[in-house]
């Protein structure tokens, strides 16, 4: 049983509330005021607090702030109107768990308490020994279930960053806004976006992505909006575009800044009207789509550039998700590369049951430049190459295990705090050159990952001569 404090000038809410929540098992008090309700506050302690955002004289931010400092461990879940969206990202960004809409449905009350009880237990529990007890466990894996995204592949990572994404996606999935995603090559872009649509009422529907740095100026406007039979040279049959395709559902397109311009201007046409049309048609043709867009550079600023149109720019920009690049999340790489691991496994039908520590060290120590692409390739071929249970440093590709090498000695030290700069102990001008030789060659292996003919001829010197400096600074 948990302690519950509804609030809400409705008093039909908290009544309703009330009674379906204790019939749940739990202990429910109610407020119509935010008097009453602040005097609540100060008297007990709650596991969990609703608040409608809206209460007259104050709004949930107030009642928010007043639930954190007496008890931070309380979780509380905002009631709002779609309205009011964004004001709720901003309210959770306050330290609020998360927000509902109104109309109110049991079956997501009752998720999303589930889901606020199990965080609040996670926190009790750091705060505590950092043991779990069996009933905790319970509600933590139950939490985990409940945010399936049908998605085998897919798993969020348990980084801060990670967490914050993993919000903003139960935060936007069940709207119907537009989403920009930032990040990387490599960061996993179109699983958030997948994720986004799995959690959306639209998740019955198609899921179609699209690469538009694939589509050449003369396809893309056939792939997208379709075309019909004769309308250019090769056009042999009626096509359906990708966007008639995906009615209903949710359309992904990735990249979306490398689009051809004039594709751009069809685009907006297609976003701002909801209607699209095959190429060499006359005929309008309704479309019900949600629109998902990602991009490795800042959208605004290619727009200031003139390379993206800027009223574009706006209609995606209704939300935005940034992903951290793999470097920036530790506490992730090791639960991916098990991941990984364990899906490239039952592919090869191997029984291989974990890395080595070296090999884990290497892993947390090298920058992925391909971020999840990259590891998850690395984590296939070093699972080829492994007959025993456990993945050594042996398995490892030259270019993770040589950087590995230079980037413990010149820039963490060894075990003991010991550097290995070439000539780390002298201050006379040639060590120093010496030193910005060695961090240059270091530099620009990284930047051609380890090609070192590419390498040779960025530093203008020749293959044998970089061989041989390689060798002076124990680079090989």
């Amino acid at each position: 049983m948990y302690k519950i404090l509804v609030i809400d000038d409705d008093m039909d809410i908290c009544n309703l509330l009330e009674r379906f929540l204790s019939k749940k098992g739990h202990a429910v008090k109610t407020a119509f005021t935010s008097n009453t309700a602040l005097a609540l506050i100060e008297q007990e302690n709650f596991d969990v607090v609703l608040s409608d955002f809206r209460l007259g004289s104050t709004d949930g931010k107030q009642i928010l702030q007043k639930v954190k400092e007496k008890s931070p461990e309380t979780q509380v879940i905002i009631i709002t109107g779609y309205s009011d969206v964004k004001t709720a990202v901003d309210v959770i960004k306050m330290g609020a768990f998360d927000y509902i809409t109104k109309p109110l449905f049991p079956d997501e009350i009752l998720l999303l308490l589930d889901k606020a009880i199990a965080k609040r237990e996670e926190l009790i529990g750091q705060a505590d020994s950092g043991k779990s007890s069996p009933e905790r466990e319970s509600i933590a894996n139950k939490n985990k279930k409940m945010f399936a995204h049908q998605n085998a592949h897919y798993i969020s990572g348990i980084s801060p960053q990670a967490k914050e994404v993993e919000k903003q996606i139960r935060l936007v999935a069940p709207t119907n806004y537009s989403v920009i995603i930032y990040g990387e090559s490599g960061t996993g872009k179109e699983s958030i976006a997948q994720a986004i649509h799995n959690n959306s009422a639209r998740k019955h529907k198609p899921f179609v992505a699209i690469d538009c740095g694939a589509l050449t100026r003369e396809l893309a406007g056939s792939e997208l909006f379709g075309h019909e039979k004769g309308a250019f040279t090769g056009a042999m049959h009626q096509k359906i575009g990708q966007f008639e395709a995906a009615n209903g559902g949710t359309v992904f397109l990735d990249e979306i800044a490398n689009l051809p311009y004039d594709i751009q201007v069809a685009l907006l046409r297609v976003v701002q009207e909801r209607k699209c049309r095959r190429l060499g048609s006359t005929k309008e043709i309704d479309i019900d789509v949600r629109i998902i867009v990602a991009s490795n550079e800042n959208l605004n600023e290619a727009a200031a550039k003139g390379r993206f149109r800027e009223d574009l720019f706006h209609r995606f920009n209704e939300f935005s998700i940034t992903l951290s690049p793999l470097r920036e999340r530790g506490r992730d790489i090791e639960l991916f590369a098990n991941h990984f691991l364990k899906l490239t496994a039952e592919e090869l039908n191997k029984n291989i049951l974990g890395f080595s520590p070296e090999v884990l060290a290497v892993f947390k120590t090298y920058r992925w430049p391909g971020n999840l692409r990259e590891l998850n390739n690395i984590i296939k071929r070093v699972t080829l190459l492994t007959d025993g249970t456990e993945i050594q440093l042996s398995a490892l590709p030259v270019e993770i295990s040589f950087n590995h090498k230079f980037s413990f000695n010149f820039e963490g030290g060894n075990a003991n705090g010991e550097h290995h700069k070439p000539h780390d102990t002298k201050n006379n001008l040639k060590s120093v050159a010496l030193n910005a030789e060695y961090e240059k060659i270091v530099e620009t292996l990284e930047q051609v990952k380890f090609n070192k003919s590419q390498a040779a001829k960025i530093l203008d010197i020749d293959r044998k001569t970089l061989y041989n400096k390689l060798k002076q600074y124990k680079l090989l």
